[in-house]
C-alpha cells in the first residue's frame, strides 16, 4: 500500500533526474510508474471486491493523532483505478499531443506527482494525512493549469483555482478536525463507525457546513462553479484528466466517503441536493451556448459534477448507487471528449466550434471517437452514459423536495435536456454539419498516440452500455456498498428496464435537447441579450478589493522601517511578560548563586564595552562590523567557558562566515549610512532597548536561579548512547531527537538562500542599480585586490582546512562537532579561495552548483528520515551498529550520519549561494572585467615584460 502511495513521486523525482534525456525515455519513464503503480492497485482488487479492504500504517506524530495510516476499500479501488488508468492514458496522448518546445520532462514531473497526490486522496486513511495530499493536489494542479506560464490566462486560471480550492480546503482542515473531535479518532475508518454519534452531536451542522465548502469548491459546485472552465488554459491533457478522473472528482469523491456519517439528515438534503441540481442546472444553461470546445466540455463537467452531488445529497442507497455509476461513465466519455477536442484543435488550428464542420469524412477515426463519447454524454442508447442518466431520472422521480414532488423530476428533465443539447451541439457542429470554410488548418486523423486513448476508452462506453453487468456490475454493487456502509441495492444493470417515468423523462429531453440543437441560433441570440452576471467578473472585482484593502493594511503596517518593526516587537514583548507576571505572580529562584570569576567578570566587561563600541561607531560601517566580530568571539569564550564546546564551535564558524559575508554586503554599501531619526527618537529607541535588554535579563535570572522538576535534558542524557548511538548529546538531540526540527532549519536555510539569489538577481537594475552605481566612487579600492601571499597561504591552507571540516564531520556523534560546523568549516576555506583569488577564478574551478548542493543536501536528509519508516519505526529514527575491519578496528556507523551529511550538504550550498549572488552583483555594478588569473599579475603579459 505504501509503496503504492509512493511511486507516482519516485517516478516524478526519476523523469526530473532525466531532464536531459529524449522525450520518448521521459514519457517511458512516466508510463511505466503509472502501470506498476496499476499493476500493485489490480493484484488487490480480488480481495478489495470481496469485501476484505487492504490497510497499512506507519506511526508519524502518534502524540498529535497523525500516523501514515493508509486502506483500500471498493470505493478507494474505484477512484484509484481510475487516476492511474486514465492518467496512464493521458500520459500516452500527452507524448504526441504536446509540441516539441514544450518541456515534456517538467510535464511529467507535474503531472506525476498530481497524480501521487491524488492517489494519497484516494487512499488516506487518516483525515490529518487526507488534509495533506487534499491541499498538494491544489498546488499541483496549480502546476499544471499554469504549465504554458507564457500565457496570461493560464497564468490567471491558475492563480483561480488556487485561490478557490486553496480557500476551500481551509474549510475543510476545520471541518474535518471538528468530525475527529466529535468522533474520538482521526482515523476514517473509525469516524465511519461514528455516524449516530457525529449525526446527534451539536457541532454536526457546523463540522458538516465546512466539508461541504471544501467539496463544493473543489468540485466546482454553485457558486463555486467558475473556476474551473477557466482551468481549461492548460494543455488538453491537463484538462482531460483534471476534469475526468482526477482534481474535480476529489469532492465528490470526499462527498461519498463522508456518505454513512453525513446524509440522512435534512439539513444534507437541503444544502447537498438543492447544491447539486442547481449547478446542474447553470453549467448545462452555459455549455450549450459557449463556442469553444473545450469550454462546451468544462462547463458540460460543471454540470456532470453537480448531478453526482445532487444525487449524493437524496440520501437513499440506491441513488449512491446511481451516483457510482454514473462516477465511472462520467470519467470514461468526458477523458474521451477532451483528448477528442483537442485532437480537433491539434489538426485543425481552432477549437471554435462557429469556424469547425464537416469533420467526419476528413478525420473518420476522431470523428466515430468523438461522436460516440458525445452520444455517451447526452444518454442516448445503447451507450453507458444512457443506463446512468436513466436511473437518475428514476430516482429524480422519487424525490420530494420542499414537500413538492414534481419539482427535482422536472428541473432533472430539464438538465438532462440539456446535457443532450450541448451534447448534440458538439458531435453535430464539429462533424456532422456542412464544412466550414474557415478553417485554418487542412484536417486529418492523427496518429495512433493521439487518437488510440480515447479509442480504449470510446470502447468502454459502449461496452458499459451493450453490457453493464458483466463490465461494471460486480464493481458499482461493492463500491456502492462501501459509499453507503450497508448492503448495496440489488440491482441489474440493462438497457430496458420497461415503460418507466423515467424511460418518459429520457425520450422527452432527447427530443426537446434535438428541437433546442435546431433551433440553436435563435436561442444563442436570448441568451445573449439576458443580463447573466460573470461570475469571473466578480469574483475579480472581489479579489480587486480584497487586495486593495490588504495593500492599504500592509502599507499602513510595514512602514519599511525597521526601527519601528523592533519597537512594536520589543514594547509587545515587554508589555506581554510584565503582564503575565503581573497576574501569574513572581516568587524568586531557590538555587543559590556563584560568584563571578575574575575571568567572567573581564569577558562581560569586554562584551559590554565592545556593544557600547557598536553603538558608538553604528554610521562607522566596517569598524562596527569589526566590533560585532568582537562581540561574536566573547560570546563564544562564553560557551567555551560554561563546557559547551559544541556551541562555541557553531558560534565561531557562524561568526567568520557571516563576517566575510558582511564584508563582501559591504562593498555594496555607501561607507556611511544616511543619519536617521530625531533626538527623541534615539533617546526613545535606547528606552525600549534597555527595557528589552533588562526584561530578557530577568528572564535568564529567573530560570537560571530555578531547579527544574522534571528537566527534558535527564532523558536526552540517559538515551544519548543506548538511544541514538552517540556520546555527544547535542548531536545526537539534532540529528535524532530533534531531527524533524532540524530538517527544517536546513529547508529554512536553503529557502533563505533562494531567497538571497532573488533579490540580488535585480539588484543592479532600476533604482537599486542607480543608488549602487552612485555608490561605487565613494569607495576606495586597493592596488592589489588579490595579494599574491594572501593566495598562495590560502592554496595552501585549502587541503587542511576542508580535512579538519571532514574530521568534525565524522566525529561529531561522539566529540563536539557535526554536519553543521562541518559545512561551516568547509563554507570558511572556500570562500578564503574566493576571497584570495577573485570570484571568477575560484568560480571556474567550481563543479558542483550551489542549487543542486542545496536540493541534494535537502532530499538526502529526507531521505534518511523517511527510510525509518520502512522498518516500522518513528520519522528520523537512528540505527546504529558497531563493524570491524582489518587495520582499521571497530568502529560506529549510524543513519544519522546520512543524515548530517544532508546538513553539511544545505549549509554549504547556502553559504556559496550568498557568495555568488554578492559577488555577481558587485561585477555587474563595477561593469569590470572578471579577473580569470589567481593574483593581480597576467602570466601572459609578464612573460612579455623584460627582466
Amino acid at each position: 500500500m505504501i509503496l503504492l502511495c509512493l511511486l507516482p513521486f519516485a517516478g516524478a523525482a526519476l523523469v526530473g533526474l532525466l531532464a536531459r534525456a529524449s522525450r520518448g525515455q521521459q514519457a517511458l519513464v512516466a508510463g511505466a510508474t503509472t502501470a506498476a503503480a496499476l499493476a500493485l492497485l489490480l493484484v488487490q482488487a480480488g480481495d478489495v471486491l470481496g469485501g476484505e479492504p487492504v490497510s497499512a500504517q506507519v506511526a508519524w506524530v502518534p502524540s498529535l493523532g497523525l500516523s501514515f495510516s493508509l486502506f483500500l476499500d471498493a470505493w478507494g479501488l474505484l477512484f484509484a483505478g481510475l487516476i492511474l488508468g486514465i492518467g496512464l492514458l493521458v500520459i500516452v496522448y500527452a507524448r504526441f499531443y504536446l509540441a516539441a518546445a514544450d518541456p515534456m520532462g517538467r510535464f511529467y514531473v507535474f503531472l506525476l506527482l498530481f497524480q501521487g497526490a491524488m492517489l494519497g486522496v484516494a487512499l488516506a486513511d487518516n483525515v490529518l494525512l487526507l488534509l495533506i495530499f487534499w491541499e498538494l493536489t491544489s498546488l499541483t494542479s496549480f502546476l499544471l493549469i499554469g504549465f504554458w506560464g507564457h500565457k496570461a490566462e493560464a497564468r490567471q486560471g491558475a492563480r483561480m483555482a488556487l485561490a478557490v480550492t486553496g480557500g476551500g480546503g481551509l474549510a475543510l482542515i476545520a471541518g474535518l478536525l471538528l468530525l475527529g473531535q466529535i468522533a474520538g479518532s482521526y482515523e476514517l475508518s473509525a469516524i465511519l463507525r461514528s455516524g449516530d454519534a457525529i449525526r446527534t452531536s451539536s457541532l454536526y451542522p457546523l463540522a458538516l457546513v465546512l466539508i461541504l465548502l471544501g467539496c463544493f469548491t473543489k468540485s466546482a459546485q454553485f457558486p463555486f462553479h467558475f473556476w474551473l472552465p477557466h482551468a481549461m488554459a492548460a494543455p488538453t491533457p491537463v484538462s482531460a484528466y483534471l476534469h475526468s478522473a482526477t482534481m474535480v472528482k476529489a469532492g465528490v469523491f470526499l462527498l461519498a466517503r463522508l456518505w454513512p456519517v453525513l446524509a440522512g439528515t435534512d439539513l444534507w438534503f437541503a444544502l447537498v441536493a438543492t447544491t447539486g441540481l442547481v449547478t446542474m442546472l447553470v453549467g448545462a444553461s452555459i455549455a450549450l451556448f459557449k463556442h469553444d470546445l473545450k469550454a462546451i466540455l468544462a462547463y458540460s463537467t460543471v454540470s456532470q459534477l453537480g448531478l453526482l452531488t445532487m444525487l449524493l445529497g437524496f440520501g437513499t442507497p440506491m441513488a449512491a448507487l446511481v451516483a457510482v455509476f454514473h462516477f465511472l461513465n462520467h470519467a470514461i466519455f468526458k477523458a474521451a471528449l477532451f483528448m477528442n477536442a483537442g485532437i480537433v484543435d491539434h489538426e485543425t488550428g481552432t477549437r471554435d466550434a462557429r469556424v469547425l464542420g464537416g469533420l467526419a469524412t476528413l478525420m473518420p477515426i476522431s470523428a466515430t471517437v468523438g461522436l460516440v463519447t458525445a452520444a455517451s454524454m447526452a444518454g442516448l442508447p445503447p451507450l453507458g452514459g444512457f443506463l446512468s442518466k436513466e436511473m437518475m431520472l428514476e430516482e429524480a422521480a422519487h424525490t420530494a423536495w420542499g414537500g413538492a414532488g414534481w419539482v427535482v423530476p422536472v428541473l432533472a428533465t430539464l438538465g438532462a435536456t440539456l446535457s443532450v443539447a450541448y451534447s448534440l451541439r458538439y458531435a453535430v457542429h464539429v462533424y456532422l454539419r456542412k464544412r466550414h470554410a474557415d478553417t485554418p488548418l487542412t484536417p486529418h486523423d492523427p496518429p495512433f498516440g493521439m487518437w488510440g486513448p480515447s479509442a480504449l476508452l470510446a470502447l468502454g462506453a459502449v461496452a458499459a452500455g451493450l453490457f453493464p453487468m458483466a463490465i461494471a456490475g460486480r464493481l458499482v454493487r461493492a463500491v456502492a456498498g462501501t459509499v453507503t456502509g450497508g448492503l448495496a441495492p440489488i440491482v441489474t444493470l440493462k438497457l430496458w428496464h420497461g415503460l418507466t417515468p423515467a424511460l418518459a423523462m429520457s425520450a422527452f429531453a432527447i427530443i426537446v435537447g434535438a428541437v433546442m440543437l435546431a433551433g440553436h441560433g435563435a436561442l444563442l441570440r436570448g441568451w445573449e441579450r439576458l443580463p447573466v452576471p460573470s461570475a469571473k467578473g466578480l469574483f475579480d472585482r472581489g479579489m480587486s478589493a480584497l487586495l486593495a484593502v490588504a495593500r492599504g493594511f500592509t502599507l499602513a503596517v510595514q512602514t519599511g522601517s525597521l526601527q519601528r518593526y523592533l519597537a512594536v516587537l520589543f514594547v509587545t514583548a515587554v508589555a506581554v511578560g510584565i503582564a503575565g507576571m503581573s497576574s501569574g505572580g513572581y516568587a524568586p529562584g531557590d538555587r543559590v548563586t556563584l560568584p563571578a570569576s575574575p575571568v567572567a567578570i573581564v569577558g562581560w566587561g569586554v562584551l559590554l564595552i565592545g556593544t557600547i563600541a557598536v553603538l558608538r561607531a553604528h554610521r562607522r560601517r566596517f569598524l562596527a562590523l569589526i566590533y560585532i566580530s568582537v562581540i561574536g568571539l566573547i560570546v563564544s569564550l562564553g560557551f567555551v567557558y560554561m563546557s559547551a564546546p559544541d556551541l562555541a564551535l557553531t558560534q565561531i564558524t557562524v561568526e567568520v562566515v557571516t563576517i566575510l559575508l558582511l564584508l563582501l554586503a559591504l562593498n555594496l554599501l555607501p561607507k556611511q549610512p544616511v543619519r536617521l531619526g530625531t533626538t527623541f527618537a534615539r533617546f526613545r529607541d535606547g528606552v525600549i532597548a534597555l527595557a528589552g535588554g533588562g526584561c530578557t535579563g530577568f528572564v535568564a535570572w529567573a530560570v537560571m536561579t530555578r531547579s527544574p522538576n522534571d528537566p527534558i535534558s535527564a532523558f536526552h542524557w540517559a538515551q544519548s548512547y543506548p538511544g541514538g548511538g552517540g556520546t555527544n548529546v547535542v548531536n545526537v538531540t539534532l540529528v535524532d531527537f530533534r531531527a524533524f526540527d532540524t530538517f527544517g532549519e536546513i529547508i529554512v536555510l536553503g529557502i533563505a538562500a533562494l531567497a538571497i539569489f532573488a533579490l540580488l538577481q535585480t539588484a543592479t537594475r532600476g533604482a537599486s542599480g542607480q543608488r549602487l552605481r552612485a555608490w561605487l566612487p565613494d569607495l576606495v579600492r586597493s592596488p592589489e585586490r588579490h595579494p599574491m601571499m594572501f593566495a598562495v597561504a590560502t592554496r595552501l591552507l585549502l587541503p587542511l582546512a576542508m580535512l579538519v571540516g571532514v574530521y568534525i564531520f565524522l566525529r561529531g556523534h561522539n566529540q563536539p562537532g557535526g554536519g553543521f560546523i562541518a559545512g561551516l568549516v568547509i563554507s570558511i576555506a572556500i570562500l578564503m579561495q574566493y576571497m584570495a583569488s577573485g570570484f571568477e577564478w575560484a568560480d571556474q574551478r567550481r563543479r558542483l552548483d550551489e542549487h543542486a548542493m542545496i536540493a541534494c543536501g535537502v532530499l538526502i536528509a529526507a531521505a534518511t528520515g523517511l527510510g525509518s519508516l520502512a522498518f516500522g519505526v518513528p520519522l528520523f529514527t537512528t540505527a546504529y551498529g558497531h563493524f570491524t575491519l582489518p587495520f582499521v578496528g571497530e568502529f560506529e556507523l549510524a543513519t544519522a550520519m546520512a543524515f548530517d551529511l544532508g546538513v553539511a550538504l544545505t549549509v554549504v550550498g547556502a553559504v556559496m549561494q550568498a557568495l555568488a549572488e554578492l559577488s555577481h552583483v558587485a561585477q555587474r555594478a563595477e561593469k569590470d572585467a572578471p579577473s580569470e588569473f589567481p593574483m593581480d599579475v597576467d602570466p601572459a603579459r609578464a612573460s612579455e615584460e623584460p627582466s
